[in-house]
């Protein structure tokens, strides 16, 4: 039988990186140069990183419950990196943002390469939690 509790954690885990799978790619189709369209994007990574964390806290919490203890350590590793990759795309996002209201035309290249690397770390994240489910849905031994 499946151990319900990690596999409900990594699915809770799973949504916010869907979405923003789904969601980040239409930025490629703005201009950034844009001040509300760069908030918002700001703003979208801002709720993805916050939501990402939180869900892998609670959800590390929850395996770590069940005794499962390498799998929460690892759902907690995906919480601290994102909590750290918020601040890191934040500050370097703000930056731009602040250099492309200053006049810095290649700010908003600098944005847009953000953009790109954002979108590839969470795609590189998503592959390693999907491909662990076959793992992660099994029952202790």
């Amino acid at each position: 039988m499946p151990d319900n509790v990690a596999l409900f954690a990594t699915i809770i885990l799973l949504l916010p990186m869907f979405y923003f799978l789904l969601a980040a790619p239409s930025f490629l189709l703005v201009k950034l140069d844009v001040p509300s369209v760069s908030e918002l994007l700001r703003a979208m990574f801002s709720g993805y990183f916050l939501t990402v964390a939180i869900a892998g806290a609670i959800g590390a919490i929850a395996v770590a419950l069940t005794g499962r203890l390498g799998l929460a350590f690892c759902i907690g590793l995906i919480a601290v990196f994102a909590r750290s990759s918020r601040r890191w795309f934040l500050q370097r996002m703000d930056a731009q943002i602040h250099d492309r209201d200053a006049g810095d035309a290649d700010a908003v290249r600098r944005l847009r390469r953000l953009h790109w690397g954002g979108m590839a770390s969470n795609a590189v994240q998503l592959a390693v939690v999907i491909a662990c489910i076959p793992y992660v849905a099994v029952a202790p031994v």
